[in-house]
């Protein structure tokens, strides 16, 4: 039985936000169901993932063998790859078939980033939604991206599946809606796969600190008004002292209980596992079966010395681009490393020297104005944004239908406003503002936390009859 989940559904999802442990925490699960004689297959969403390293074996999009594990097998969903192959399912009948310039349109058409949403999507939704692709296996546990993607990606089922039940005119940015509709019984069953608490559990994975375990209370709201509703939480990292007269470690040890203590309301109620922080890195198989184990050698005290610090400060940097009075700084890299508290210290300290700073983000959790708030009490020309997906996909709908639907008839606009609902407009609106954004950096700093996930607009540069969007 696994250490960390008693009792499992068949499908189990981990998420939370970059950085608490979501890998760890599923391959811990995985190993441990697949050593207690389940057969397992463990799906990497993340487009960033690194279950690679942390199983040691190369993976591909299909089911991998992992050494030392019987019964487990684990696969990366490769968007890349996924939009390669869903291009080549579409295109290549008509190799051959219709002329050259017509087939090169048709790729045109499908190079952007709704046709890698829609691929990535679709592999996801055979191993959620089809029993039969995963028949080998007891359980499938997904390993996911940090919060914002995945609940985009659990809202695609319904958005999908509205889009193509609603869609009179057949047409959507990926084309006609004929290769869509053909998989209309499959989203369906994942839509309903998500919502059977019989069958999936969602578990997610914070660390014992306030800002982790506050956005675990936004996404199990929102993940209630999706409808999945079985939910578990596991804190990781909680820090046990192991020596008393260490006023550090009582302090840290302090911090994490007062988070606990300080839970939010929606979190207590749900099924909880507290994980142990552990003295080595959570790379391999038999580091990762001590995960969440409370007798294994986890406290044991370490006398080997602390290194000294090398390297320059964060001022150094700041210094440097003070100097250049205008641009644009984004932070970027792996989850939970700091990317935000980079970020608003970056842009408060350039604020502070009189430097007009605008302190931005993509992050659907959006936790960079809480980060800044304590640091810019006396930054005069900060200013604190957000792009909003709702609020640029909105503004972007009605502004295209005061344009491009001025003139039209009662069809044709009726023909927009059915193309304006696909889930693909949401990636050209925040583009769009993202954009926008980045151009202030010719007058001020602009400093973006989170760089944007999808750069590229997802609709076909040329003209279509139907659609006006780039």
């Amino acid at each position: 039985m696994s250490t960390l989940i008693d009792n499992p559904t068949r499908v189990v999802f981990f998420t939370g936000k970059g950085g608490v442990g979501k890998t760890s925490a599923a391959c811990a699960a995985a190993i441990g169901l697949a050593d207690a004689g389940k057969r397992v297959l463990l799906v990497s969403t993340d487009p960033a993932s690194n279950l690679d390293e942390v199983l040691g074996v190369k993976l591909s999009s299909t089911p991998t063998a992992v050494p030392n594990v019987p019964g487990l097998s684990a696969l990366n969903i490769d968007p890349q790859q996924s939009a390669h192959d869903y291009r080549e399912r579409v295109v290549g009948p008509y190799r051959g078939v219709l002329p050259a310039v017509a087939v090169a349109s048709m790729e045109e058409q499908l190079s952007g980033a709704c046709t890698v949403e829609i691929a990535a999507f679709d592999e996801f939704s055979k191993l959620l939604g089809d029993s039969a692709s995963t028949a080998a296996f007891d359980h499938v546990l997904f390993d996911t991206a940090p919060t914002g993607h995945t609940l985009r990606l659990l809202e695609l089922p319904a958005a999908w599946s509205n889009f193509i039940d609603t869609n009179a005119g057949g047409t959507s940015c990926l084309g006609p809606l004929s290769g869509l509709s053909a998989h209309r019984t499959l989203y369906a069953a994942s839509n309903e796969a998500l919502r059977d608490s019989s069958r999936t559990t969602l578990v997610l994975v914070a660390r014992p600190e306030v800002s982790s375990l506050r956005e675990a209370e936004r996404t199990r709201a929102e993940l209630a008004e999706l409808g999945v509703v079985h939910v578990l939480l596991i804190v990781n990292g909680m820090f046990q002292v192991g020596d008393a007269q260490d006023a550090t470690a009582v302090a840290l040890q302090a911090r994490g209980r007062a988070a606990l203590d300080s839970l939010p309301p929606g979190l207590r109620g749900l099924p909880r596992v507290d994980v142990p922080l552990l003295p080595f890195g959570l790379v391999g198989i038999e580091a990762l079966r001590q995960m969440g184990i409370p007798s294994s050698a986890a406290f044991e005290n370490s006398d080997s010395a602390q290194p000294t610090f090398r390297g320059d400060r964060l001022e150094v940097l700041v210094e440097h681009l003070a100097k250049r009075r205008r641009g644009v700084v984004m932070t970027m890299g792996k989850g939970g490393v700091g990317k935000t508290t980079v970020a608003a210290r970056i842009a408060s300290a350039l604020a502070r020297r009189g430097l007009p700073v605008t302190l931005t983000t993509t992050d659907p959790a959006a936790h960079v104005e809480e980060a800044a708030r304590a640091l810019s009490e006396d930054a005069v020309g900060l200013r604190i944004t957000r792009i909003d997906p709702a609020l640029e996909t909105r503004r972007y709908t009605e502004e295209v239908l005061a344009t491009a639907g001025e003139g039209l008839d009662a069809q044709g606009k009726a023909l927009l406003e059915e193309d304006l609902r696909s889930p693909c407009t949401e990636e050209i609106a925040v583009f769009r503002a993202f954009a926008d954004t980045v151009a202030q950096g010719e007058d001020r700093f602009v400093i973006i936390d989170r760089l944007l996930r999808a750069t590229r607009c997802c609709c076909s540069t040329r003209p279509r009859p139907t659609i006006a969007r780039c």
